[in-house]
């Protein structure tokens, strides 16, 4: 599973085809909803690494074993080679 962890706005800007948005304040209530399997590969994205890199540590604290800091969009794009849709 693929997790854009930026705000909504750039969300909209552009983000890859199969991803799922979550907001990096809302993954520790949200994250198990949309990713019940702690065992499942999470890749993790926004707009640098900074956020996401946060977003791992909270997912990881919870449990979640199988988590990837993708990096920017761009960086998760080329990682996952999956396009930037808008």
């Amino acid at each position: 599973m693929i997790i854009d962890v930026r705000t909504l706005e750039e969300w909209n800007s552009g983000h890859l085809a199969s991803a799922q948005h979550l907001e990096l304040q809302l993954v520790v209530g949200a994250i198990e909803q949309l990713a019940p399997n702690k065992e499942q590969q999470l890749y993790l994205y926004c707009r640098s690494g900074n956020r996401s890199g946060q977003a791992k540590t909270l997912v990881e604290a919870m449990g979640y074993t199988q988590v990837v800091n993708a990096g920017s969009v761009g960086d998760a794009s080329v990682l996952l080679s999956e396009a930037i849709v808008r």
